[in-house]
């Protein structure tokens, strides 16, 4: 495996998506894996781009299959991630990253212990609730939820790699792209994706 596999994880509302669209702009040679889901498609999201949409029952059925890398139910919903496609990507020399919570992370290292793992914090509380309820797409009870979600998940931030706290929205990419420009530059994946190179530098 020469490819990085990157985890980014985050509670809901901390930027996470904005922060990882960002980064893959200024970064094309990495993979964004497309979760498959069970919710419903919120205004604007296609099947195939932001998710894979799929009814419980067609989501089950996978997992019996033992088709996915990872999977987890979410505030109602199953997500999974597709095991195969992640590993053809990785043996192929790829960067891929991963958009998923705690629980996925968990089940995605057990399997690829040398992921990377970052987590998004947000700078308060207060904040996270301001940008929930700035969505408006939520019900006061669900924004309530989703806090206190929110703090639960953020009690797992300490099994990953990284930590970036999304205050100043530039500052953050900056950070993130740090961590993915530093794991490129590994002593093992520049041996394994230069490997020509090393062999005539090194071993002769």
């Amino acid at each position: 495996m020469s490819g990085n596999l990157y985890i980014v994880a985050a509670p809901s509302g901390a930027g996470k998506s904005t922060l990882v669209s960002l980064l893959l702009k200024d970064e094309p040679g990495i993979h964004l894996s497309i979760s498959t889901t069970t919710r419903a498609p919120r205004p604007g999201e296609q099947h195939g781009r932001e998710y894979n949409f799929l009814s419980v029952t067609d989501f089950r059925a996978m997992i019996e299959r033992g088709e996915f890398l990872e999977w987890a139910e979410v505030h109602g919903n199953f997500y999974g991630t597709s095991k195969k496609w992640i590993a053809d990507q990785l043996a192929a020399g790829a960067d891929v990253l991963l958009e998923i919570d705690w629980q996925g992370a968990q089940q995605v290292r057990a399997i690829f212990p040398a992921a990377i793992g970052i987590f998004i914090l947000p700078p308060s509380m207060e904040e996270l609730e301001r940008r929930l309820t700035g969505r408006g797409t939520d019900s006061s009870d669900i924004i309530h939820r989703r806090l206190a979600a929110a703090q639960a998940e953020m009690r797992h931030a300490g099994e990953f790699d990284y930590a970036i706290i999304n205050d100043c929205l530039e500052q953050a990419l900056s950070d993130l792209r740090s961590v993915v420009r530093a794991s490129s530059l590994r002593y093992a994946v520049q041996r394994a994706r230069h490997a020509a190179l090393f062999s005539r530098l090194i071993n002769n």
